[in-house]
């Protein structure tokens, strides 16, 4: 029997030019220039090393943007922003050893969530591989469980296939990241390359599913006879680009829509039928009616323990469809009905015809009833007495942006805060990390995200303690030029940790108090703009002075030390059993100052 084999044109630009026509000979060095601008790579963030220099001296060839960060794991995560906020592929670059180490945590991360990158890692020369050479690691054999695929390559000849069908992979199918080490001597080797033979040919990659025309009538059915119907809307909907089928789903059926924390802004927040996050801490009424629905209808999204909780009692009296490209997620966590293996785009095409025009209205209605009075998460305005509350920043940054802002989050209470406050109602505005919770990632990831698209106000929301795992990156925007606006929500605390030691550990505090430095002072060090807001009366001229300014802008909110992310599902906990807010205390009521009773 053979083997199912994947043929397609990787390349997505043009050859260098002087020889387009026919075979060349070329440095492997300059042939990594070459494949990056045949690949359409605008920008490449990375750091040089002995191992990579050859590639490093060849880059002044080719008219690709190299972005100089200031730790290899911030070159990761870069690419990961540009590719989250572009959906093209991002590229980074590190020298062997120590540099290609660092590189793990980010590729870890866009693993995780999916993310298409490419990484090019210099190798210690062929003829020392195995020795335990000066800067000599296995890199290959350290990201292998984290990488969608990895190389190492040792011949110049080998450098274009390899890195062609690096960009087809990263690309193709469920999208992640992919390893390409290249030994320094074949940086160094000349080769004829032949621009002609550009096709990728791989040999039983299969990224490319279809359901059967059976499953798509089951799921129709399934749909048809629901009486309490839910969809659960993942990052699948933003990868795929399928928001607009979502939404004639949605008109056709009357079906309410819960998203995942990466799948916000795949369905507009302000949509009447959007119920809003799920999961840990999701909205209560939206975790209750998934443990009350008869029908879950799961769109590009795995069912992580952060939605279901406790696996043996989630949703139990729902039966389930999943559709999803990667068929290793079906039924992986939760056994499903239907499972639907396909790209989300192409499978809702062919599911939508087949789904008969409905409503819901008394499960809509119920679901509202749940809601109570906390259905509107619109914190208006009361004299703050020297007090600011996080949820002040976040929902007041969505008020004077008008939710059309680019969010870039780190990881912690602040990332929920920003989850429930600020409504995503767009594909691709909200850049975070999900599945692997990566402290650090936002500002080299917003950097990322800024050259993607550099026309959009972009905001980064920051705890103070991952704000100092990268914060060596100012150097990198003040350097490129680049104009952020950092939003550091400053508790003097590691606010998440010190939560569940809260709730969980008799407030027992153990290493979480934060002595930080002064943030103001850091951002004027690095050149840049640095503020601090200690009253939520004035947010607004913050935000002005911000955007106001030329480059980036650091502002430290001063936020209560002690407040908690609510409603909070306990880990291994039912999804409904949650522990919920004891007072609302002084983040309601009253109007906002600079525009009353608008919000």
């Amino acid at each position: 029997m053979t083997k199912p084999e994947t043929t397609a044109k990787a390349a997505q630009g043009t050859p260098p030019q002087d020889h387009a026509s026919g075979a060349t000979k070329r440095t492997g060095a300059e042939i990594v220039w070459d494949v990056l601008a045949s690949e359409g790579v605008e920008v490449v963030f990375g750091y040089p090393g002995g191992a990579i220099m050859p590639i490093y001296d060849a880059m002044h060839q080719r008219p690709i943007r190299h972005v100089l960060v200031r730790h290899e794991q911030a070159a990761a995560h870069m690419a990961d922003g540009y590719a989250r906020a572009s959906g093209k592929v991002g590229v980074c670059m590190a020298t062997s050893g120590p540099g290609a180490t660092n590189l793990v945590t980010g590729i870890a991360t866009a693993m995780l969530d999916s993310s298409p990158i490419v990484c090019i890692t210099g190798q210690v020369s062929s003829t020392l591989l195995g020795s335990d050479a000066f800067q000599e690691t296995d890199i290959t054999g350290v990201t292998l469980p984290i990488t969608k695929h990895n190389y190492l390559v040792t011949r110049a000849e080998d450098i274009a296939p390899t890195l062609r069908e690096a960009f087809f992979i990263a690309r193709s199918g469920r999208p992640g990241p992919v390893l390409v080490d290249i030994t320094k001597d074949a940086q160094q080797a000349s080769t004829a390359v032949d621009w002609r033979a550009r096709e990728v040919r791989l040999p039983g990659y299969r990224p490319e599913h279809q359901p059967s025309k059976e499953e798509l009538e089951r799921a129709a059915e399934l749909i048809a006879a629901a009486e309490r119907p839910l969809i659960l809307a993942g990052h699948g909907i933003v990868k795929s680009e399928a928001s607009h089928l979502l939404m004639d789903l949605v008109e056709k059926t009357g079906i309410p829509v819960a998203s995942t924390l990466l799948g916000l802004g795949g369905f507009p927040a302000t949509h009447p039928l959007s119920l809003g996050m799920m999961g840990m801490h999701g909205e209560a009424w939206v975790n209750t009616s998934i443990q009350e629905a008869d029908l879950l209808i799961a769109l590009g999204m795995r069912f992580d323990d952060r939605v279901t909780g406790n696996l043996k009692m989630f949703a139990r009296k729902a039966r389930k469809i999943h559709i999803e490209i990667d068929p290793s997620e079906i039924n992986k966590n939760v056994t499903v009905d239907v499972g639907l293996v396909g790209d989300l785009r192409r499978t809702l095409t062919q599911l939508l015809p087949r789904i008969q025009q409905r409503t819901c209205e008394p499960w809509v209605k119920h679901i509202n009833s749940l809601k109570g009075d906390s259905a509107v998460r619109d914190i208006q305005y009361v004299p703050s007495n020297g007090r600011l509350h996080a949820a002040h920043v976040i929902h007041d940054l969505w008020w004077l942006t008008q939710g059309k802002a680019l969010m870039v989050t780190d990881v912690g209470q602040h990332q929920m805060w920003e989850a429930q406050y600020y409504r995503h109602d767009h594909p691709r505005q909200l850049i975070t990390s999900g599945g692997l919770g990566t402290m650090g990632f936002s500002l080299p990831a917003a950097i990322g995200a800024r050259l993607a698209r550099p026309g959009e106000e972009l905001w980064v929301v920051v705890g103070d303690g991952g704000f100092q795992m990268s914060a060596a990156e100012l150097s990198t925007c003040a350097q490129e030029g680049i104009k952020i606006h950092v939003a550091i929500i400053n508790n003097g605390y590691l606010g998440m940790v010190r939560q569940w030691q809260q709730f969980f550990y008799e407030n027992r505090y153990s290493a979480t108090t934060l002595h930080n430095p002064d943030f103001v002072k850091l951002a004027e060090a690095h050149g840049l703009a640095g503020l601090r807001v200690t009253r939520r009366e004035d947010i607004p001229e913050a935000v002005a002075r911000a955007r106001a300014h030329s480059g980036t802008t650091v502002i430290d909110f001063t936020v209560e030390k002690e407040d908690s992310v609510y409603p909070m599902v306990p880990t291994g906990a039912d999804l409904g059993d949650m522990i919920r807010r004891p007072t609302e205390g002084g983040v309601t009521g009253g109007s906002t100052p600079w525009n009353s009773g608008a919000v």
